[in-house]
């Protein structure tokens, strides 16, 4: 079996995109591969969490794991912060990253844009740490998105220029995980970009009913067709691709049927939308409801998750600091 790995950062409540994005993937994922999944709360210090914060949004992406599928029977599921190795690796990796590679990602300059009191050496050896992360475990692949495909090329880096330094051919070298089908970028609700918790964008798995009413109802859209066939606006198709994957399929060609012959009525289409997310999203609500409360369930998850994680972990340290060169008097 391929060992594949993926993290999800400690920043709570996911969203549709995230579901469609990989959730959905992941289930099927794991029936055919070992597969690690983490909490990467490590990562979210570089934004400076509140203790509280830290550990309710923890909980919360646990449950959402679970309650969106993973099967901790058939995945492992492990928080990253109950992995010391995966900090050991980290710090050895550090050893052979380099400054300017590392200033030089395309994540680093966004970040530094964006919270420019607040760049700290974390946000700089971001993308080490995520190699850390997926090396720990050996993996030979990572389901990515296309903003996390230059940190893997870097793990990838780094995995080579380790075999290199110490002429062995330790690391494999990870590539993308195919799903084997196209992968549809969920939108926001405000006409551009994708779906999002900081853009505040978003319908997130643990809405009720009335609150993804009035995101849906509040969805950017424009005037309306003016003549027939016209070609949709971003807005638009962007409704049309949420559509596309919590609608049936005749209601998705009805409102494009209208739309085309403009007899379009954006407040009916977005009705009919918020009630087919609520559908669909309802059952994982539910599920998320019921996990939440089950403390003794949720340590269990998390305690066997540790330990199934450090058995690979441990087993790569050690292997490692041999390499290295490490030996005990």
């Amino acid at each position: 079996m391929t060992t594949v790995v993926s993290g999800i950062r400690s920043t709570g409540n996911l969203h549709l995109g995230n579901y469609f994005g990989a959730m959905k993937n992941f289930k099927k994922m794991q029936e055919k591969n070992n597969c690690y999944f983490f909490i990467a709360d490590y990562h979210s210090l570089t934004t400076h969490p509140n203790p509280k914060d830290l550990h309710s949004n923890v909980k919360q992406v646990l449950v959402e794991y679970l309650a969106s599928g993973i099967d901790p029977e058939k995945s492992t599921i492990y928080l990253q912060s109950d992995l010391p190795e995966t900090a050991e690796l980290y710090l050895l990796l550090n050893m052979n990253a380099y400054i300017g590679e590392l200033e030089r990602t395309a994540s680093f300059k966004d970040k530094i844009r964006k919270q420019s009191d607040n760049v700290n050496a974390g946000l700089l050896t971001y993308p080490v740490l995520m190699a850390a992360d997926i090396l720990i475990h050996n993996a030979l692949q990572v389901p990515v998105g296309k903003d996390q495909e230059q940190h893997l090329e870097m793990c990838r880096k780094f995995a080579k220029r380790f075999n290199r330094m110490y002429n062995v051919n330790y690391f494999k070298e990870p590539y993308p995980y195919n799903f084997g089908e196209k992968l549809i970028k969920i939108p926001g609700l405000d006409g551009t970009g994708k779906m999002g918790k900081s853009e505040g964008n978003g319908v997130f798995l643990m809405d009720d009913a009335k609150i993804i009413k009035k995101k849906v109802m509040r969805a950017v859209t424009d005037s309306g067709p003016k003549r027939k066939n016209q070609e949709v606006s971003e807005p638009i198709k962007n409704l049309f691709t949420i559509m596309e994957v919590v609608s049936e399929k005749e209601t998705l060609m009805f409102f494009k049927e209208k739309y085309a012959n403009c007899e379009i009525r954006y407040g009916d289409m977005k009705k009919q939308m918020a009630e087919d997310i609520i559908k669909f999203t309802t059952p994982i609500r539910e599920k998320i409801l019921e996990l939440y409360h089950n403390e003794a369930y949720l340590r269990k998850v998390v305690k066997n998750g540790q330990e199934k994680a450090k058995i690979s972990a441990q087993k790569t340290i050690k292997e490692v600091r041999e390499i290295i060169g490490f030996k005990k008097f």
